[in-house]
C-alpha cells in the first residue's frame, strides 16, 4: 500500500503524524511511504531522517493526496486540504466531525474514508488515540491557565500556588476524565486548591482515592457547576461525550457569577466546546475576553508541544497504520471492531450515528 504523510497546515501545528520508525515498519512490510518535505520539522523530525528509514521526500502536498492510498495526518483536513480528498481514499487523523457542520458536509462529499482517531475503541473499551493528546492538553491546560491569569493578560492577578497567608487559586474542573484528571494533578502540584466535577459517582470515588489532600470531588449537577464558578479563578472545561458535541455546562448568563479576570481553558472546543461563550482560537491568538472573562479555547492545544505531542501520539496510532496497510480496510475492520468504531464516513456516507445525530443528516451502518 502508498502511504502518505502531509505536512500538517492548520495554524500553529508542529505535530506529525509519523515518526521515522513507523516509516522503517512500513517499508520493511513492503510499502511505500511519501513524507512531504519539512512534514516533522516542527517536531524535530528532519528529511534525512525519514529518507534514511526508507521515505519518498516529495515536494509538495498535492504529490501526498494524489498518490497515497492511506493518508495519516494529525488535525482534520482543512478547507484548503479538501479539494484534494478523493473517492475511495482513507484517511486517519483526529476529525472532531461534530464540532463543524461544515467540515462534515465537505468531507462527507469527496467519498473517502474517514477514520478518526478520537473515536477509535481499544480493547478494552478505551479510546487510545484520544488519551495521550488528553493527557497532553490536561497537563497544559493548567500550564496555560497559570499564564493567563496574569495581570499583563487581563487575567485576576492570582499565583496558583500563593503564598504564606495569601490563598492559592481555586480551580474549578468540569469532567474527570483523561484531561481532567492530568490537569488535577498538575494543579495539585502548584498546590492550588482543585475541585474536579463528575457525573460519574464510581469515578469520583475513583479520583477522591488517588489524589492528593488538597484535590476534592463533587457531583457535577447545575447547582453544584454554578457554585464552583462563583469560586473560581480558574474553570477547566473537561468533558467528553465520545464523538458527540459536548454538552453546554456553562451559559453566557453564567459569566455573571465568576469574578472579574477568571480564566476558563475549555479543553472540549475540538468538540464544540462546553461554555457558551466559546469560540475556537489558535496559538498565535489564544484568549478573548467576554463579559471580564478570559476564554482561551485553542483547538490544538498539543500542537504547540509538537515533539512531545508527536511521541506520544505515534506510539499509539503506528499499530492501527501498520493493521490498514497490512489487512486493507476490510480485513483491518473485520479484525478489529474497535478500529471500525473509528470509521465516520465511508464512500460519503455519514457511518457514525453521534456525528450524524448531531446535524441530524442520514447514518448509514458502516460496511466494509
Amino acid at each position: 500500500m502508498l502511504i502518505g504523510v502531509p505536512r500538517e497546515v492548520k495554524t500553529d501545528e508542529y505535530r506529525v503524524a509519523m515518526l521515522p520508525v513507523g516509516v522503517e515498519e512500513l517499508t520493511h512490510g513492503g510499502h511505500k511511504v511519501l513524507v512531504e518535505t519539512s512534514a516533522g520539522v516542527g517536531s524535530g523530525i528532519t528529511d534525512e531522517m525519514y529518507a534514511d528509514n526508507g521515505a519518498t521526500i516529495v515536494s509538495s502536498a498535492a504529490e501526498v493526496w494524489a498518490a497515497a492510498d492511506l493518508i495519516v495526518k494529525v488535525k482534520e483536513p482543512q478547507a484548503t486540504e479538501w479539494p484534494m480528498l478523493r473517492p475511495g481514499q482513507m484517511v486517519f487523523t483526529y476529525f472532531h466531525f461534530a464540532a463543524s457542520e461544515d467540515l462534515t458536509r465537505n468531507v462527507a462529499s469527496t467519498g473517502i474514508t474517514a477514520i478518526a482517531y478520537e473515536t477509535l475503541r481499544g480493547p478494552r473499551g478505551d479510546l487510545p488515540c484520544l488519551t495521550p493528546m488528553s493527557e497532553v492538553a490536561g497537563r497544559m491546560s493548567i500550564q496555560e491557565g497559570a499564564k493567563y491569569l496574569e495581570r499583563p493578560q487581563l487575567g485576576r492577578g492570582i499565583l496558583l500556588a500563593g503564598v504564606p497567608g495569601v490563598a492559592p487559586a481555586h480551580i474549578a474542573i468540569l469532567g474527570g476524565g483523561v484531561v481532567g484528571k492530568n490537569a488535577a494533578r498538575i494543579a495539585a502540584g502548584f498546590q492550588a486548591d482543585v475541585v474536579i466535577l463528575d457525573i460519574s459517582v464510581d469515578r469520583l470515588r475513583y479520583l477522591e482515592d488517588i489524589m492528593p489532600a488538597n484535590v476534592n470531588t463533587v457531583f457535577s449537577d447545575r447547582h453544584n457547576i454554578r457554585e464552583q464558578l462563583r469560586l473560581a479563578d480558574l474553570v477547566i472545561g473537561a468533558v467528553l461525550v465520545e464523538g458527540a458535541r459536548a454538552p453546554r455546562l456553562v451559559t453566557r448568563e453564567d459569566l455573571k457569577l465568576m469574578k472579574p479576570g477568571a480564566v476558563i481553558i475549555d479543553v472540549a472546543v475540538d468538540q464544540g466546546g462546553c461554555v457558551e461563550t466559546t469560540r475556537p482560537t489558535t496559538h498565535s491568538n489564544p484568549t478573548y475576553v467576554v463579559d471580564g472573562i478570559v476564554h482561551y479555547c485553542v483547538t490544538n492545544m498539543p500542537g504547540a508541544v509538537g515533539r512531545t505531542s508527536t511521541y506520544a501520539l505515534c506510539n499509539v496510532t503506528l499499530p492501527y497504520v501498520l493493521r490498514l496497510a497490512n489487512q486493507g480496510l476490510a480485513g483491518a475492520t473485520t479484525i478489529d471492531p474497535g478500529l471500525a468504531n473509528a470509521v465516520n464516513m465511508h464512500k460519503g456516507r455519514i457511518t457514525y450515528k453521534p456525528v450524524a445525530d448531531t446535524f441530524g443528516l442520514p447514518f448509514t451502518t458502516f460496511v466494509a
